[in-house]
Formats: structure tokens, sequence, C-alpha cells
């Protein structure tokens, strides 16, 4: 898809970025991202301190780009943009990458194919970002189910409701639990699905968390999955069989995991493996602690799906990484290995 591009100054000179310009025919979204090049030497300190404020303002996804390492005077801007890619940064802003010209063509395109999805994940990050854990779930949850309703999450339950393909029978108890002294050991245990985040699953883990919330004897909670894979997200098949989005909101909230273990994760650890994917590391991600085997592959496709991530993804991550890789991940979909979320503090330790 083709996009805006500013440099410093340029963007320091626009009195707002997006609004009449956003929608096309229809109302249909022309032109969500506004490209910022950050290697031009036409900025002053003005231009850096006007650009940083009108990027807080946007009504676009505004993307950072830069062929070297960026000025360390650019970190109001790199702060207030969306995300942005540069070679060699360690900056949480940043999203390092060898061929920044590749990147950005990976990120442009995958917004092109769910432009909607893609610019409401970019509206939550940002709401959510200065709000306490509880309020940001039901943020996330609002603009989930405003999703649902929509085009690109329709397309996508189409083509996959056409596949036809039948849940197989749940063998065992979804969740099982065990406790050792003051430690209490909770496994997803429907290895048949990868520990598939579907509904019996999430009743089950939101019981067994509730043990620990309502017992005080238990100190430390541990949460693993069995079979090939910690959890492979939500179960697709059940996606889209709500009867309504008001049900919907009130069931992702205030009966998902996310808000337990957001009120236990000073308690928790949580220990991956395998694919950890969507609501796979999404509900992990609030706890204190997080241990990856090096097998274990993370990803957040939700996007891709026309929808962001609604198991607390868009406040679990970003708290752990900076809302701007954050991004980056929901809108690529792009699968990271357990060294990488090392080095991002999307986990805290691998061992085997």
């Amino acid at each position: 898809m083709g996009s805006r591009r500013l440099s410093i100054a340029d963007l320091a000179g626009t009195p707002a970025i997006g609004g009449g310009e956003l929608f096309g025919h229809h109302a249909a979204l022309t032109d969500p991202v506004v490209v910022v090049d950050l290697d031009a030497d036409d900025r002053s300190v003005t231009d850096i301190a006007g650009a940083a404020e009108r990027a807080a303002t946007a009504e676009t996804i505004l993307v950072g780009v830069s062929r070297r390492t960026p000025d360390p005077a650019l970190r109001p801007v790199l702060a207030a943009l969306d995300v942005t890619y540069a070679p060699g940064c360690d900056d949480r802003a940043v999203v390092a990458v060898d061929d920044v010209d590749a990147a950005i063509g990976r990120f442009l395109e995958s917004v092109g194919r769910t432009p909607t999805a893609a610019l409401v994940a970019a509206q939550v990050l940002r709401a959510a970002e200065p709000l306490e854990p509880i309020p940001a779930i039901d943020v996330e949850s609002f603009a989930y189910s405003t999703l649902q309703a929509g085009p690109e999450f329709g397309a996508w339950l189409t083509a996959r409701r056409a596949q036809g393909r039948p849940l197989p029978p749940m063998t065992v108890d979804p969740v099982l639990l065990d406790r050792v002294d003051d430690t209490l050991y909770i496994t997803l245990s429907r290895p048949e699905r990868r520990n598939a985040y579907g509904m019996a699953v999430r009743d089950a883990l939101v019981e067994s968390l509730r043990v620990a919330v309502v017992d005080g004897t238990i100190r430390r909670v541990v949460l693993d999955g069995a079979g090939s894979s910690f959890c492979a997200g939500g179960d697709l098949d059940e996606f889209g069989h709500m009867p309504d989005a008001t049900t919907a909101h009130l069931v992702r909230t205030r009966g998902g995991a996310g808000r337990m273990m957001a009120a236990l994760a000073d308690r928790v650890e949580v220990r991956l493996h395998g694919h950890c994917v969507g609501a796979g590391i999404e509900i992990p991600a609030f706890a204190r602690r997080v241990v990856a085997r090096p097998d274990t592959r993370l990803r957040l496709p939700e996007v891709s799906m026309g929808l962001i991530p609604g198991a607390g993804g868009t406040v679990s991550v970003p708290r752990r990484i900076g809302r701007w890789r954050a991004l980056h991940l929901f809108v690529t979909g792009e699968t990271i290995e357990a060294s990488r979320a090392l080095s991002w503090g999307l986990v805290d330790a691998i061992e085997d």
C-alpha cells in the first residue's frame, strides 16, 4: 500500500495528521500510515519538539524510518511515534532490523490487508498505555467487540467456517491442578488441540486461578502446558459463536483469565514451550516471571484476522516490551524466537 512520507520538519509543520485525509469513498480507509523519515537533515531543535507534539495527536499510524542508529536527540519523536525501524538500536521504541526497506515494506503490506484492525491496534495501545491493567483490559475489549462487527473479521470468519473442521472430543480435564506445600501447579491439558484457549480451557483456567485468589496460603502459582506447545492461542473454531457483542465483551473481561492474572501477577510464574500464539503469550505476559524453553516460538496474529489481541495482550505485552514493538508484533504477525523475546523482555529467562 502507499503511504505519505514526511520529514521531521514536515511533521512539525503539519497542523493535523489524519482527519479528513484518512477516509475515501464510503468511509473506506485510504491512507492509515504516515512514514516519517528520521534521517532528513532539514530539522532543528524546535522541529523535534514540534514533531513530537504533532505525533502525539496523530490519527494515523506513524512509522519512523532510519537507515542509521537514530540520533539520541530524536528520543521525544521516537516515543511519540507508533513504531520505528532502524539498524543497531536497543531503544524500546525501535525495532532493530538489518534491512529497513524490507521491514517497512512488510509492515505496510500487513496494514494493507487489514487496515482497520491495524489502525485500531495502534489507537488502543496509545489509549491503554497510561491506564491501570483492569481498565486497560476493558478498553481492549471494547475495541475488539467493535472489530468483530467489521468486514475484515467477517471475511476471515467466512473463510474459516468454509473449512468446516470438526472439534476433536475432550479427552481429559482441560486444566489439571496439583498443590505442593504453598505452591499451586496449573497445567493446561488439552494437548490434542495444543492447549487452544477455547471456552473449556478458559473457564477451567479461571477457576484454577480463583483458587489462588481465595486461598491466602498459596504463595506461588506455576502455570505450564502439556504436550508439544504451551498454548496455540484462541480456539479458532469457536470464534464468532457468542450470541452478541455485549455478552462477548463481558465474558472476555469478567470471565477471562487476564484480569485474574493481572491481580495475581506477583505470585505467578509461567513456563512456556513450543508454540505460544495469541492468548498463549498474552496471558503469560501478565506474570511476574515468564520462563521459556529454547524451542519457544511466539506470535500474535489477531490483526491479520481483522481483530486485535483480545485476551489482555494489548495490556500485558506492551508493559513488557513497549507499545512500539508490541504494534510491530501485532501488525506483522511475526514469529519471534525465545532469544529475541528475552532480549526484548517478553520473557525473563530461557531454561531447558
